[in-house]
Parts: structure tokens; C-alpha cells; sequence
């Protein structure tokens, strides 16, 4: 594929990667109680919760501009990786190891976005040379 192809893939991929947080971010807003309570039964205080608000929807604009990548996608993959452990991992429940796994896959997907960079399309890439 050439360049432009490529960095257009690249700019779905964030973007597909980003509609996950901004879904998650705006469903924690719109039922902020319940999803402190949540919190709260997993031994977590509610006060935590407008950080991961601010970690998602932060998250998943900085995707889709593409700026700070490879900070962006180690902090969201962080993310994945600690609520995974600390909300789905009743693996004897087969919905929670499918959340699981489905952070985890999430986490990989964005560890594959630090590796290849976010393409041309993006703030990080302006600056980049088409040879």
C-alpha cells in the first residue's frame, strides 16, 4: 500500500479506537451515580470516577487528532489494562472474561497504534517527510 493508504487506515483506527472512549466517557457522565456506586462495590471511592471520565474522553480526542501518540496510546492502554484487572476479572463469570479479554484486545490494538505511529493524517504527523 502507499503512504496515503496507509495513513488513512491509520486514521480509522484511531478513530474507530476513540468512538470506544467517547462512548464509555459519555455513559459514565449521563449516569455518574451508578457508575460511582459501581465503583464503590469494587473498592474503589467514587471520587476516582471524573478521572477516568477526563482519562477517556481526553483519550479518545487526542486519537482522533493524533496528537502525543505514543503517550496517548500507553496511558489508554494502562487504562484498559488496570480497569480490566479491577472490574472483570471474575473469570468464573463468562460476561465478565469477555469484558476482559475485550480490554486486553483493546490494549493491543493500541500498543499496534505505538508501534506504527498515527500516520501522516494526524498532529504528530504533519511534520513528516512522504519519502
Amino acid at each position: 500500500m502507499d503512504e496515503t493508504t496507509d495513513s488513512s487506515v491509520l486514521l480509522v483506527s484511531r478513530c474507530l479506537m476513540a468512538g470506544l472512549f467517547l462512548w464509555s466517557g459519555i455513559g459514565q457522565v449521563s449516569g455518574y451515580d451508578e457508575t460511582a456506586i459501581f465503583m464503590t462495590r469494587h473498592g474503589l471511592i467514587g471520587g476516582l470516577l471524573p478521572i477516568a471520565v477526563f482519562i477517556e474522553l481526553a483519550g479518545a480526542i487526542l486519537l482522533v487528532v493524533g496528537y502525543r501518540m505514543r503517550f496517548t496510546c500507553l496511558a489508554l492502554a494502562g487504562f484498559c489494562v488496570v480497569t480490566a484487572l479491577l472490574f472483570h476479572a471474575n473469570f468464573a463469570d463468562k460476561a465478565q472474561m469477555f469484558h476482559f479479554l475485550k480490554n486486553a484486545a483493546i490494549a493491543g490494538g493500541l500498543l499496534a497504534l505505538y508501534v506504527s505511529g498515527p500516520g501522516r493524517m494526524s498532529f504528530d504527523g504533519l511534520g513528516e517527510s512522504t519519502e
